[in-house]
């Protein structure tokens, strides 16, 4: 994990966000004047996540990271989802626990603690900082169960199969989606005996004969929470209501938030989304898809993309974290292995550049070509997370020849603390992983390299061609036009 960024000391523009409730950019206005208070939704552990899934926590740590760097204090708190989310969206199929428990041989509890920890491992990787606080699901059952008995006589109805809420009780359900039509949410499938298409579960009741690991007593049976009722709950509890800004991937634009503002708008007495608050939330933030025109990004596929599998590739994931930022938030961003390598060279650049600095004492900046970097920079991030014109201001002041090292070193640790991209703390090497099933190690690729460059050194070209093809046979490729000088990758 990297140290928390240093605030401006002048705040600069004002930070300007797009608000997917409106569908406009509108200036951040904090709810508690010099605090952020940002709750981000997180994976439900069953299974590892894929690098599409990852994208949201690099795009969440981003906006924490610039919200820090704009001078606020900032809270962040992410859910673990442990329980409650069922295999589709809607309220149909087996929850996601308790199917992946049955199929691993394990308790829910195991594997709910399991994939917690890969989760986090991989955040880990990708620098991203811990939330203030992890919040997990099964810890906030008895708020669940008194979060609902405060909403259900005016805007619930039971039937066998649990608690559900009427939909028509609140004002503009589904603005947040704009989907709505005349039957209703599209994806949700139809359960019997709901009044309307829309209605969800806000409490599963364990059907009879059936006993699940995870259940709980309630006034409404023994059963479990709705996957959407936890967000709600963990929300208020931790950030209150309303807080600044609630993210998620743009899947969650479609069900899950516009059921979790409902439930909000309950709570807080149904008014009108016209007034974003009573949503919960000022500001409801989403970034893109990740696409892969390969096809491995789901689960379902068996070996999907996950950030494992790049390492095992070698392909650092930080490298991976750039790719994220060089695409804006509210963007589709394509996945390919050539992208992911182009990425790695230019976050080499970067990391090489910085290394000219690293050991210079940090001096403040007064240089006025790198003081308008950094006021540029301040501005880009300040357009709703401009971050692709950010990273190349960052370019530009890590290429900055003729400035004083320690104003530059201060620079470049005060836009880096926005990217997380640790340029001055990695090196060259930190970046080369060897790739799983690797029949050479790097101690004899370089020892053949040294003597290669002698070889070519002295213009005994056939020697050096015979050294390239031992390197070759070994899955070595020599990259001699690497603009950064030498280098090499492992091939898989």
């Amino acid at each position: 994990m990297t140290d928390a960024p240093a605030p401006l000391a002048d705040s600069g523009p004002p930070l300007r966000l797009f608000n997917s409730l409106t569908r406009s950019v509108e200036a951040f206005r904090p709810v508690h004047p010099g605090e952020a208070r940002v709750y981000s939704c997180g994976p439900t552990v069953y299974n590892y996540q894929h690098i599409g899934n990852m994208r949201a926590y690099v795009f969440a740590d981003t906006l924490g990271r610039t919200l820090s760097f704009k001078g606020y204090a900032l809270r962040h708190i992410i859910n673990i989802t442990d329980v409650g989310h069922l295999t589709s969206d809607a309220d149909v199929g087996d929850d996601k626990m308790e199917k992946a428990a049955a199929s691993q041989g394990k308790s829910a509890w195991d594997v709910a603690a399991f994939y917690t920890a890969e989760f986090k491992r991989d955040l880990g990787w990708l620098g991203v900082r811990d939330p203030a606080k992890w919040t997990v699901a099964t810890d906030y059952v008895p708020r669940m169960i008194a979060f609902a008995e405060r909403i259900a006589a005016a805007h619930c109805y039971q039937l066998d199969s649990g608690l559900y809420f009427d939909v028509s009780t609140v004002a503009d359900y589904g603005r947040l989606a704009r989907a709505v039509t005349d039957e209703g949410e599209g994806r949700i499938d139809e359960v019997e005996g709901k009044r309307h298409a829309a209605d969800f579960a806000i409490w599963r009741t364990t059907p009879p004969g059936e006993t699940r690991q995870m259940e709980w007593d309630s006034p409404w049976g023994r059963g479990a929470p709705g996957w959407h009722l936890e967000c709600s709950v963990m929300g208020e509890a931790e950030l209150g209501m309303p807080f600044d800004i609630h993210t998620g991937g743009i899947d969650h634009r479609e069900i899950h938030h516009p059921n979790e503002i409902a439930q909000n708008q309950a709570y807080r007495g149904c008014g009108s989304l016209d007034c974003a608050e009573h949503s919960g939330a000022r500001m409801w933030m989403h970034n893109n898809f990740l696409i892969d025109r390969g096809g491995k990004m789901s689960k379902s596929s068996g070996e999907f993309l996950r950030l494992q599998l790049l390492a095992d590739r070698g392909y650092h994931p930080l490298a991976y974290r750039l790719m994220c930022l060089q695409a804006h938030y509210r963007s589709e961003l394509e996945f390919s292995w050539d992208g992911l390598g182009a990425t790695l060279t230019r976050l080499k650049r970067l990391v090489m550049a910085a290394a000219s600095v690293r050991e210079a004492d940090p001096a403040a900046v007064a240089d006025r070509r790198l003081a308008d970097l950094l006021a540029k920079f301040d501005a880009a991030l300040s357009d709703d997370l401009n971050t692709p014109v950010a990273l190349t201001l960052l370019e530009e002041a890590a290429a900055m020849k003729k400035v004083d090292a320690g104003q530059k070193r201060a620079a470049l640790a005060a836009m880096d603390a926005v990217f997380g991209l640790q340029l001055l703390t990695l090196s060259r090497e930190d970046l080369r992983l060897r790739p799983k099933g690797a029949a050479i190690d790097e101690a004899a690729i370089d020892a053949i390299l040294a003597r290669r460059r002698d070889a070519r050194a002295a213009k005994d070209f056939a020697a050096s061609d015979a050294l390239r093809d031992e390197l070759i046979a070994a899955g070595v490729e020599v990259m001699d036009g690497d603009p950064l000088g030498w280098d090499w990758r492992l091939e898989t």
